[in-house]
């Protein structure tokens, strides 16, 4: 079944467009966290991070740029969060690979997303290693 994402691609779902290739799409969020909140997708549905190709990952980050450089100019934010979650423990509603832009201003509080916490340099450096000797390049 396809995703809300993929019916807004495909124009079943009416969406405020503020941009759109042929890999990609971006659109204002319906609930947004912060004024002028956008999302950024792949036209392709792919559930995360994991299963995106990296070349449409490429097209993604690409469009995030050009719009997080839009959105800076036209709302003169203090900051900017990017955000993408990946599975229901992350806080990932849609299953169909996106990412938050959400404008920040001083003060604002809109969205906090850890209270820091202290870690074993130790623990550090063994995770780092386990981390390491997973990798596939």
């Amino acid at each position: 079944m396809a995703s809300i994402f993929s019916k807004i691609v495909s124009g079943d779902i009416p969406a405020a467009k503020v941009y759109e290739d042929d890999a990609t799409l971006a659109f204002m969020d319906i609930s947004p966290a912060a004024r002028g909140h956008t999302l950024v997708i792949s036209k392709a549905e792919y559930p995360d991070i994991f299963t995106i190709p990296p070349e449409t990952l490429t097209a993604v980050m690409h469009t995030v740029q050009v719009l997080a450089t839009a959105l800076r100019e036209v709302l003169r934010c203090d900051g900017l969060n990017l955000i993408q979650n990946n599975g229901t423990a992350a806080g990932q509603a849609v299953f169909h690979f996106h990412v938050h832009l959400i404008p920040r201003w001083e003060s604002d509080n809109a969205v906090r997303l850890w209270r820091p916490g202290s870690a074993d340099p130790d623990d550090l450096r063994q995770l780092a290693a386990q981390i390491s000797r997973a990798i596939v390049p």
